[in-house]
This record gives structure tokens, sequence and C-alpha cells, in this order.
């Protein structure tokens, strides 16, 4: 790693670290039984979370880290919030299928207009061997779960969420809790500073038998 990219990462790390007590950091941690997680705020109909996402996908697969999910929906995009409820429901058939979808919304985007995603959707359903129901939101529950994502992304971190993707790295480490990746280049290059900054981990207690 070359010096300019180590001061870069430097300064991200100390701004950071200034941060921690700003904004609603509620969702800034790892899952459970995780010391690391991407966590990422983003918009289906967004180009820029498309380009993105092959580059989450990688990080997760190298790393080995959990990829966390929030929904932001922009505005002016016409059919981002229905495929975000579209998405909601695949997770209630299962995470990972959910997360195919969005996976595969993202790739076929430029694609996607407002009177064709139902047809995408029912394509992706078909080719997984699920279906997807004529009223799949007929109490309107996922839209809620989708508005309440929106929300905490406005207030989450040091600023809220001001562009899409906002993708943070974040750990279990009081040093550096989480670092906001705001160069998508340096994203394997910030994992890798936060993963340095991790506390040992704790060892299991071993069974003597004693009391």
């Amino acid at each position: 790693m070359n010096k300019k990219v180590v001061g870069m990462l430097a300064v991200l790390l100390m701004m950071a670290s200034a941060a921690w007590a700003a904004g609603d950091t509620s969702a800034l941690h790892p899952p459970e039984g995780h010391r690391m997680a991407l966590v990422v705020w983003e918009d289906l109909e967004c180009p820029a979370c498309a380009r993105a996402e092959p580059l989450l996908q990688q990080a997760k697969r190298v790393y080995n880290l959990p990829l966390v999910r929030h929904d932001f929906i922009i505005p002016s995009h016409r059919w981002s919030m229905e495929a975000h409820v579209m998405a909601r429901y695949f997770d209630t058939i299962s995470l990972e299928l959910g997360d195919k979808f969005r996976t595969y919304i993202f790739a076929n985007q430029r694609a996607i207009y407002r009177l064709s995603l139902r047809d995408w959707a029912d394509r992706f359903a078909a080719e997984n061997k699920v279906v997807l129901p004529s009223f799949y939101d007929p109490t309107g529950v996922l839209r809620a779960k989708v508005e309440a994502d929106v929300e905490l992304g406005k207030e989450a971190g040091p600023t809220g969420v001001r562009h899409t993707p906002t993708i943070y790295v974040v750990s279990d480490s009081p040093e550096i809790p989480f670092v906001e990746v705001t160069d998508q280049s340096m994203l394997f290059e910030t994992i890798e500073q936060v993963r340095a900054k991790l506390p040992p981990a704790k060892s299991a207690r071993k069974s003597s038998g004693a009391k």
C-alpha cells in the first residue's frame, strides 16, 4: 500500500473516531456473532448503487463479512420503492433470496422501467421456483419497514445518509467502531485498516470440571 493511500486512510480513521458520539449509531455495528460487517444504505434504482454492488459482493466473499443492507429511497426514482417492497417480500421467504433479488435488480437495472418491474420480478421468482403474489404487501407492513429504514438512514452516523450508496465498515472495536467509505476504490484498504484495530478475540473458557 503506497504512502498516499495510507495517509488518506489515517485521516478517515481519525475523522471516524471524532464522530463516534454524533448522530444515531445504533445501526453501525456488526450482527451478533460477527466482529466486522459491511453496512450499506442503498436505492435499487440508483446507478451508483448498481456499480457498487459487485465490489460489495467481492468484499463480502474475500473477507467473509456479513453485508447488512438498508433501504434509502430517492424520491425522484419512479420504481425504486416498489422494488424495495418486493425485496422485503422475498426476505420473508429467506434472507438469502431477498439478497439475491437485490443483486438481480442491480444487474438488470438499466433495462428496468416502472411498467416492466413486475415482469422482471416474476422472471426472478420463476427462476428461483417461488411465486410473487399479485398482492405481496396487502397490509403495508413491508412498505412500512422500507420507510422505517429511510428514517433510520436520515439520522445514521455523524451526518445522516446524504447520498446512495452510503457504505460503512463497522466493527466491535472500541477504538474504531465504524468508518464511512467515501471512496469505493479504498473499500478493501479500509477493511484491512479496521481489521487491524480489532481487539483480541475473547477466548472460550475451557471446561475443567472444577467449580
